[in-house]
């Protein structure tokens, strides 16, 4: 059996700050320093709250733990590393595209940790701009599929990454008639979209450091010190951290905020007989309860719905989700439901080309304090449905127009701004 994820990055939402917030106002900060090698005297920051009471703090603390693990996987990070480890044969190595980070020539003006599509496509559009950018991460390949609205990617450039389309999408919600959203859909070639974001950082001259990020520090002259591994440190002007589900021990994220809740999935792309889809439609979402049942049950109380791409006539993608829950609907159940639902509909399966799962944690941390040094840029985790995931590319893109009006306002570097404005 063969696992892997659909979707794009997680909501990653939170920088660290010594200076304590409206929000935090309740909780008084501590910070703790530490000594570098490479500059005796600059900070690491590491926001802890102190709570009124031992056994408070004790509590707080298991809390974020407990929602750490959620987030990097919990009890499925079996399969969130089935995924990672995926050989992509097609997939250029990031190594033999780009020129190394020369470590110790002079301070980088951008860094940008992560190389999933969020990193690479945040480092091409702000080099691009003409910021001297740095990439650091594992050198793996695009191994999710995703699912985006046509016209979004078309006016990204990338309508040459999808590889099928769909020319309406479809919502199922009860028995009434279908509701037709009147939009495109697409399936991206994670290759395609792996070489082409390569290709931009290529041309826009972006540089590269095959390595996993240990901290991000600040020296006494306001660079951000990026750690390595191998004792390397990047110096540079601003951070961004858009490594979604590896980013947990580079942000905090609010003690005491909303809690986390996961959504689940199990697909398969399969062979079959009998499908009632249209091809040319894709199901966004079919919410109809297949199985009339009159009395509280288990699957009454942890509803999902079915997302359905028909490849053809007889090769469909069926997907049955837990949108959100509290701990997350198990696979074993979810393919459960799904088969039956597949029996139900008449639907036979002849082959199995693919199966899926999806583990997504949803969650809406604040905020404690952005850094006028590092920006958080990893909206979605490598773990999520792909009805998020269409929003990916075009957040980013965008976020590198933002990043570049914040590096100018914060280092006055008036001239070669507006140059770039010209």
């Amino acid at each position: 059996m063969e696992y892997y994820c659909l979707g794009a990055r997680n909501f990653a939402a939170m920088a660290v700050s010594p200076f304590p917030t409206g929000r935090t106002r309740r909780k008084a900060l501590r910070v703790k320093t530490k000594q570098s090698a490479v500059d005796c005297n600059h900070s690491s920051y590491k926001v802890t709250a102190r709570a009124t009471s031992n056994n408070a703090g004790s509590e707080s603390c298991v809390a974020v733990k407990e929602e750490d693990y959620i987030k990097a996987g919990g009890s499925q990070l079996v399969f969130v590393q089935m995924q990672q480890n995926k050989s992509m044969d097609k997939q250029s190595k990031l190594a033999d595209k780009l020129p190394p980070i020369s470590i110790g020539n002079g301070i980088l003006d951008l860094v940008v940790i992560g190389c999933g599509p969020a990193g690479l496509a945040l480092a091409a559009e702000s080099a691009k701009l003409g910021l001297n950018v740095g990439l650091i991460g594992p050198d793996l390949p695009f191994t999710n599929n995703y699912g985006v609205w046509e016209d979004e990617f078309r006016d990204l450039g990338l309508e040459g990454c999808i590889e099928h389309v769909w020319r309406d999408t479809v919502v199922y919600i009860d028995e009434d008639e279908p509701i037709l959203i009147g939009r495109a859909y697409g399936r991206v070639s994670r290759h395609l979209l792996h070489e082409e974001l390569l290709r931009r950082c290529v041309e826009s001259g972006v540089s590269y450091l095959s390595s996993k990020v240990e901290s991000i520090t600040e020296s006494t002259s306001g660079h951000r010190l990026v750690a390595c591994e191998h004792d390397m440190i990047v110096p540079c002007r601003l951070a961004t951290v858009a490594s979604g589900a590896a980013s947990g021990k580079l942000l905090e994220y609010e003690v005491g905020g909303p809690k986390v809740s996961v959504q689940t999935a199990y697909g398969v792309e399969v062979e079959v007989e009998n499908n009632p889809y249209d091809p040319s439609l894709m199901v966004f979402m079919d919410y109809r309860d297949c199985t009339k049942q009159e009395v509280p049950s288990f699957e009454s109380d942890n509803p999902t719905f079915l997302y359905v791409m028909p490849m053809s006539s007889t090769r469909v993608f069926f997907e049955e989700t837990c949108l959100a829950s509290k701990d997350g609907l198990r696979f074993d159940i979810l393919k459960k439901k799904l088969m039956a639902r597949l029996e139900r509909l008449g639907i036979q399966v002849l082959k199995t080309y693919e199966e899926v799962v999806i583990i997504c944690s949803l969650f809406v941390s604040l905020l404690l304090h952005i850094r006028t040094t590092t920006i958080v840029c990893s909206v979605f985790m490598s773990k999520v449905h792909s009805f998020l995931s269409q929003y990916i590319v075009k957040y980013i893109c965008e976020i590198g127009v933002i990043i570049l009006f914040f590096f100018f306002w914060h280092y006055q570097s008036c001239n070669l701004f507006l140059n770039h404005l010209i």
